[in-house]
């Protein structure tokens, strides 16, 4: 199992920015695949965005790409997401997941670590 700490959520006017941060601690980070998944009030926890951790490769779900960019940094054993031109939509808790697998990663049966969550709230 791995620690999982999210930082960076908070109030933004549509349009805007936020880098999501997400520190782990525990088992080796970098034998972890890591996720962004968000959950809506009355929503289902909703796939954002992954990155494996074999080759770094890069998965999002279709309602970020070219907004959103998740990277990892494995010397400071932290995985980010970076969220530009910010939805009302995109309002959500979003939570950092951890996975020892390196393929599948896009669903949350993958992951067995989770974070507690950070809210990201964007005003129109």
């Amino acid at each position: 199992q791995v620690q999982l700490v999210e930082s960076g959520g908070g109030l933004v006017q549509a349009g805007g920015s936020l880098r999501l941060s997400c520190a782990a601690s525990g088992r080796t980070f970098s034998s972890y695949s890591m996720a962004w998944f968000r959950q809506a009030p009355g929503k289902e926890r909703e796939f954002v965005a992954a990155i494996n951790w074999s080759r770094g490769l890069t998965y999002y779900a279709d309602f970020v790409k070219e907004r959103f960019t998740i990277s990892r940094n494995n010397a400071e054993n932290s995985v980010y997401l970076q969220m530009n031109s910010l939805k009302p939509e995109d309002t959500a808790v979003y939570f950092c997941a951890a996975s020892e697998m390196r393929w599948g990663i896009t669903t949350k049966s993958a992951f067995g670590s989770w974070g507690q969550g950070t809210q990201v709230t964007v005003s129109s």
